[in-house]
């Protein structure tokens, strides 16, 4: 039985191109596997220093005062990341409400904020305020932004000597969101943290870790960052968290923003979770795993959808600073096409077809493709994208790998059928 033919379709000349293609990507999946091995081998050790035990996977309740299972939690993360103090809280519904948090924590009247790495993810206009008019917004409790633009789709590393001197918080996002630009690498961050340290100590480095976590075998705290925040249904949660974020960093930070984040006064010491704590751990566990089979099907992707005549960003040998894989299709009846496959070869909603539709804190139209156990986890397969030119798709994740190729696969057959 020939599955790929006779199961989704693919004819045996395209399994011939793809089989070609996999051989060229042997070097890259060969140093994903390495970067996996040594990030799984400190994540277990990790485990083993905090004495990680079952008691500490059983559900609270009420106000939580000395949850073991959460606290634990919070130091494993701490650990894990190489930080002072973690906050790791199901509460924290995504990484966009991390994001404001941390920042609203860490923000008084007059605080300028200033993003190094060009404009910001598209829901961040919403928490800065700066060009939505949002409640609440760091704008309208008294904060002062601006953006660097980016140079050659990088960072202005020589602007940002002089742009340090006047920030009190700088912002670096380490994937592209939306942007056509590569992601932030470790070598990067660490650059951009020194030339800000250097310049004014003072200013907080604040780097948006989502999409990045275990991509390489060091994480922005050791390159100078005194603050990360991530999203526990990207690559920390493993796949198996079911919902929450993570903010870490430098105690007195951390301090602060759980302060905002319940009462003053209060902080970290309340916030139960009657579900239990278990798949929390088991995902950050297999978090580097799970990372790894993401990189692995963005390889691929990308190998092959640049054979196919497309502009894939990264290439197959660029560096990686996180999962995400875009590429240039150049008309949106492509890009829904790719999008259709992706969810076409879902375990969940194989049967449903995305289409563009507004969504809250986006100005365009936006299609997504996400057919995931967990909603909106884009560790697991997704694909999504803002419907203006030039028509980039932004895909994501992949637990196993097999899934990613399918979904590449069975586009190109679609296409090739009605081209």
């Amino acid at each position: 039985m020939n599955i790929w033919q006779e199961l989704y379709g693919v004819p045996a000349a395209l399994q011939a191109r793809a089989k070609t293609i996999e051989e060229t990507c042997r070097p890259q999946f060969a140093q994903i596997e390495r970067v996996q091995e040594y990030n799984q081998l400190w994540v277990l050790d990790c485990f083993r220093k905090e004495r990680v035990a079952p008691a500490h996977f059983a559900p609270s309740y009420g106000y939580g005062y000395d949850d073991a299972g959460r606290d634990t939690l919070e130091k494993l993360f701490a650990r894990v990341f190489k930080a002072q103090k973690a906050l790791v809280r199901p509460s924290i519904a995504s990484g966009t409400h991390a994001l404001a948090l941390a920042l609203q924590g860490v923000t008084r009247r007059g605080t300028r904020i200033l993003s190094a790495s060009g404009t910001p993810y598209d829901t961040m206009e919403s928490i800065l305020g700066f060009t939505v008019d949002a409640p609440f917004s760091l704008k309208e409790t008294g904060a002062r932004y601006s953006e660097l633009p980016l140079k050659n789709r990088k960072i202005d590393f020589a602007a940002l000597v002089s742009a340090a001197k006047d920030a009190d918080i700088v912002m670096l996002q380490r994937s592209r969101g939306y942007q056509d630009r590569p992601s932030l690498t470790m070598k990067e961050i660490a650059r951009a943290a020194q030339i800000v340290h250097n310049e004014n100590p003072r200013a907080i480095v604040f780097v948006d870790n989502c999409y990045g976590e275990f991509v390489e075998t060091s994480e922005p705290i050791e390159a100078g960052a005194d603050l990360i925040v991530g999203s526990l249904i990207k690559n920390a949660g493993g796949g198996l968290a079911p919902t929450g974020a993570y903010i870490a960093g430098r105690e007195d930070l951390v301090d602060r923003i759980a302060y905002r984040m319940t009462a003053p006064g209060i902080g970290a010491e309340v916030g139960s979770y009657a579900a239990g704590y278990l798949p929390f751990y088991q995902g950050l566990f297999l978090a580097p795993q799970a990372v790894a089979q993401a990189l692995k099907g963005a390889v691929f992707a990308s190998a092959m959808l640049e054979d196919a005549g497309f502009v894939p960003s990264p290439k197959q040998n660029e560096a990686r600073g996180c999962i995400i894989q875009s590429v240039r299709l150049g008309s949106k009846e492509k890009l829904t096409e790719l999008c259709r496959q992706i969810q076409a070869v879902s375990p969940v909603d194989s049967f449903v077809t995305p289409v563009p539709a507004p969504m809250p804190g986006y100005a365009d139209e936006v299609i997504m493709a996400a057919g995931t156990f967990i909603q909106g986890s884009s560790i697991e397969l997704s694909g999504d994208a803002p419907i203006r030119e030039p028509y980039i798709l932004f895909m994501q994740g992949g637990l196993v790998y097999a899934q990613v190729k399918a979904a590449i696969l069975c586009a190109l057959a679609r296409m090739e059928e009605t081209s």
